[in-house]
Formats: C-alpha cells, structure tokens, sequence
C-alpha cells in the first residue's frame, strides 16, 4: 500500500477531467481502471496504451523495461504533470528490491542536496500486486544519446560536467553509507529532452557530412537505486551489470563502496571514446581485458583470490591467458584494446595528461587504492565551471 497518508478522491478522478492535452490523447476520457488481466508469464503488469493505472494516472507511452519491469509515461491528473512510473514485476524478489529502492530514495530525500543529483521520488503504491513508484519525468540516458548518435563518443566538455555531477552524486550516497552498485551509462538521465544538431566528424563512403545530436543541457541525475547496498550490511557476491563490475567483484575478495568508483572510470571512459571499456561476458577474457589496458593485476589480490576465481591463474600469480581462452576470437578481441593513455589520447584532445591521470586514479586495481568521489572531484579535470 501507499506509504503516505490516505487522501479523499478529488473530483477530477472521479469525472475524469483533467486529462492530459488533446496532442497527447490516446483513448477515452474517464477514470475507471481496465479489467483485470492476468501479469504475462515473466510477471510483468499488462496494460494497454490510453489505459488508466489507479483513477489518477492515464498510460502515455512505455519508456523502457528491464529485469525489474517496466516504466511507464503516465498522465498525473490530480498535478496535471507527465510522470514516470516504475511497475515492478509480481515477483516477490523484485517486490523486495522495490521496497529496498523505496527506502533509499526516502532517505536520499531527506538532505536538499539529494534534489538535484538523483531522480525524485512522488509517492508509491500497490496495484494489482505490482509495486508502482512515481517519479519526475526525465530525459533519455546517456546510453540513448550514445546509441542515437551510432556511438559517436560526447565532446570531451560534456564528459567533463556528466562526470563532476556523477561523482557529485556518488559522494552523496557514499557519505550516507550507500553503495549504488549499478552504475552504467543506462542509469544516468539526462533532465531534459532537448537537443541541438551539429556536424560530425564522421562522414560516409562519399564523403558527406553527417549531424549529431547533443544535449541542450548538460544537467543529469542518477536513477534506478533497486540494487543500492548499504556498506554495513551482508553482500551478495556478485553485484553491477558486467561491463562496468570492478576486479575485486570477480576475484571474490568482497567488495564496499570502491567497486562505485571503478564503475564510473569505466563510464568516463564509456562516454569519451563511445564504447564500452570492456565488452566481454566471461571472467577470465574480462580480467585479461583489464590487464591489456591497465598492467597486471597485483599479485597479493591473486593469492587472496576466492577459490573459484583461482581457476583463472596459473602458478598462482600469473593469468591463465590466452592459454585459458575459450575462442581465437576472443584472443582477438583483447588484443585489439589500447592501453588506457592510449586510449584516451585518442579522444581527448587538450584534456587528454588530465583525463588519464584522473582515470588511472578511479580505476586502480587495489580498490582501497583507488580515488574517493570527493577526492576525483577535486581532481585538475574537473576545476573549470558547472553545468550548463
């Protein structure tokens, strides 16, 4: 059930007014809910565009889904607002995570600075045994405007604000003693949708100029907290979506609030070049990946490495590799990276002495060694104005 306090149904649920304006207009006017539908089989809620979920919200749009559900465009018609609203599936362990979500949203609102760095929570409820949060309506993520734009990486000013407002919000959840734990170019939104066209640098087999997109405002905030931990409490072994999970996450060493740090060099990254540091689904080609661009792996985290990483080396502190690999194409696939200095040169430009030297302090091996939020943003790379 809701969390706040009951409230006495207005007059526009009940008759219907204030539906959203008429360019917006799916289906029928009114606030009577659809009949029930039985959740399809992976327990997501099944609706139909123009429906109503509860009397006050119209359904717009789907906005996107993942393991956790779905989030819906939805009409508010008691605010007269778009909304975002995360329907999560009738899974009792997903219902979990969205109470967990519930309870670090709540506590993150409760300093003003929490405003402004991650997205804002209304209120929630439970319908049809689907718990639905209500959020403010943001603008695409950072993975959208990359994929709209065919990977073309963000102008290194760009990369320069997303960055100081990322670890902006990662200091403020770390002082709190949270750790998001999924931090990825998906879960960070741009607050606007609007965008401006300019020339790319890419051009086509016939030399034409081809336009990107960039947004009209730099301005981000942080979402999606259904896997935040907090510090003090047991961990799970396996955390973050693969691509952007720290070392010590896959060599079994435990993990705290530095495996948030090593997320956001892989994003930084991520965001200057257009793709990800290191695409691999498998451990063993992963860590190779980590080596080719960043040295090898310490040797006293190998031999304390959990027993079923230890498959991974060979004469206890020496990776198992290529000797280990499964295909030639994966051999191919670590060779082909660059050294992280390189890397970065190659997308940088002016930046690129300060870049690097941030990027090698966000994604040491040693997690204990690794720069702090606060500690990156007082970081050389960030000392120039705010977001636009």
């Amino acid at each position: 059930m809701e969390s706040s306090r009951s409230r006495k149904r207005t007059r526009q649920e009940l008759d219907g007014a204030g539906d959203p304006p008429p360019e917006r207009e799916v289906v029928a006017r009114g606030g009577a809910s659809p009949p029930w539908r039985d959740d399809d089989r992976d327990g997501h809620y099944v609706f139909d565009l123009g429906e109503n979920l509860t009397r006050r919200y119209k359904i717009l749009s789907k906005m996107g889904e993942g393991t956790f559900g779905r989030v819906l465009e939805c009409w508010d018609r008691e605010t007269r607002e778009y909304v975002a609203i995360k329907v999560v599936r009738s899974i009792r362990k997903y219902r979990d995570a969205a109470m967990i979500e519930i309870d670090v949203l709540n506590r993150l609102a409760e300093n003003e600075r929490y405003r402004s760095l991650c997205v804002q929570i209304q209120r929630w409820f439970d319908y049809r045994n689907h718990i639905c949060i209500v959020f403010e309506k943001l603008g695409p993520s950072l993975y959208d405007f990359l994929k709209r734009n065919r990977y073309q990486p963000f102008p290194v000013e760009l990369v320069r604000e997303f960055g100081r407002q990322l670890l902006e919000s990662v200091a403020y959840m770390h002082e709190l003693r949270l750790i998001h734990t999924d931090l990825k170019p998906e879960n960070i939104l741009l607050v606007s949708s609007e965008y401006i066209k300019v020339p790319s640098s890419k051009k086509n087999s016939q030399d034409e100029i081809h336009c990107k997109c960039l947004p009209k405002s730099s301005a981000i905030k942080l979402i999606d907290f259904g896997s935040t931990a907090f510090d003090n409490q047991e961990h799970n072994s396996i955390v973050s979506t693969r691509h952007y999970r720290a070392p010590e996450i896959i060599l079994g060493l435990g993990w705290s609030l530095p495996c948030d740090i090593w997320s956001v060099g892989c994003i930084l990254v991520e965001l200057c070049s257009g793709e990800a540091l290191f695409q691999t689904h498998e451990n063993l080609e992963h860590l190779a990946m980590m080596e080719r661009v960043l040295g090898p792996i310490p040797e006293h985290m190998i031999r304390k490495a959990s027993s079923s990483a230890q498959k991974y080396f060979r004469r206890g502190a020496r990776l198992n590799w290529p000797e280990g690999a499964v295909t030639r194409e994966s051999i191919r696939a670590v060779r082909k990276l660059h050294r992280l200095k390189d890397l970065v040169a190659r997308n940088a430009d002016y930046s690129k002495a300060s870049l690097a030297d941030l990027l090698y302090g966000l994604l040491k091996f040693e997690p204990s060694e690794r720069l702090t939020a606060q500690e990156a943003l007082d970081h050389p790379f960030f000392r120039i104005p705010g977001p636009t």
